[in-house]
């Protein structure tokens, strides 16, 4: 029996008698994040690092039995030492740490490795083995810096600003959008947020994440307002109703995806920014090589080619199969609120 079993319930660690972003419901479960792919209802309790409490609380319900830990913080249960650390993904996302025996486990959860400004960087740990996502486990995804593609989207805005023109940017409700929100110059007009996105925000602020000003976007919004201002919203809201009353507008969306040409053009958009929560190539094959892991698992994205490029390198890896999708995968179908 391993340290983590990959089980029907999820990732099991047995001599604790917990789960790590379990997507069956568990008596126990430790989560690495708020994203709806790894942090699920109808669980017993939750343990999460502090900062996702009241963002769990606003995905789940007040009602849930959820605690929180700082980044470092040691939880022994029956002897097996947990401890969260940054993932750099989005604000409270952390790397699940567990040590029993002198043997160290690594569950990163999503993670990026590259400091978006807003969420603590990512923080390797060195471990045995290192349980990996790899959702853009391809040389091809290879970012461009933070400053250029910011540069892209204020340019984007500000002209379309200038001709009296809304600009919708899709970004995913948790992570994404305040990401862009954070970044963007607010000098060029007033950032209005869907209701999803705006919900997200109230969330981490609770967290005790400051955000710029922004105006929810509601049915009693003046229209002169709505005019050439930047309107986040999540992939859901793009081509309804809701979204075709801002006309005349331009469309974008901030997603990794954007990286391929095909993705810009089934998206629908006017504009694509690959702009990642997630680790690129360089960043995973970093990430990896920093743990020290003597075995690497990939859980979700490109696990097999990823696996097969370390094993080339000689690292042991292996796949999983899990219910972890990388929320990235499913931006344009998000449905977490359409006010």
């Amino acid at each position: 029996m391993s340290l983590i079993d990959f089980t029907p319930n999820g990732m099991h660690v047995a001599a604790a008698g917990v789960h790590i972003d379990p997507w069956r419901a568990v008596d126990r479960a430790i989560i690495t994040h708020a994203h709806s792919d790894h942090a699920r209802a109808g669980m017993g309790s939750y343990l999460c690092q502090t900062q996702s409490v009241p963002i769990l609380k606003h995905r789940l319900g007040n009602d849930i039995v959820v605690e929180g830990i700082p980044y470092g913080e040691v939880r022994e249960v029956n002897g097996v030492r947990f401890s969260f650390h940054p993932a750099g993904h989005v604000i409270g996302s952390a790397q699940v740490r567990v040590e029993h025996k002198g043997e160290v486990w690594v569950a990163s959860g999503d993670y990026k490795t590259t400091d978006d400004g807003i969420t603590p960087p990512f923080e390797p740990v060195r471990c045995n083995t290192f349980i990996t996502e790899c959702t853009f486990g391809l040389p091809v995804y290879t970012w461009e810096s933070q400053n250029i593609i910011f540069k892209e989207i204020n340019e984007w805005w500000r002209a379309n600003a200038a001709v009296g023109i809304t600009s919708i940017i899709s970004a995913y409700s948790l992570g994404k959008a305040q990401r862009v929100i954070a970044n963007v110059d607010p000098s060029i007009g007033p950032i209005l947020t869907h209701g999803a996105v705006e919900a997200c925000n109230v969330a981490i602020k609770a967290a005790g994440v400051p955000l710029p000003h922004t105006i929810q976007l509601t049915p009693n919004t003046e229209k002169q307002l709505i005019k050439g201002a930047l309107v986040v919203a999540p992939g859901s809201a793009m081509g309804t109703p809701w979204a075709n009353k801002l006309r005349p507008f331009s469309t974008a969306s901030a997603s990794g995806w954007m990286q391929i040409r095909g993705w810009r053009r089934r998206s629908g958009v006017d504009r694509g920014f690959a702009l990642s929560d997630h680790a690129d190539w360089p960043g995973l094959n970093a990430a990896v090589k920093a743990t020290g892991a003597q075995r690497v698992i990939a859980t979700h994205g490109y696990t097999h080619q990823f696996s097969r490029w370390l094993n080339e390198q000689g690292i042991e890896a292996t796949t999983e199969e899990t219910a972890f999708t990388g929320d990235e995968a499913v931006t344009a179908t998000e449905t977490e609120g359409s006010s």
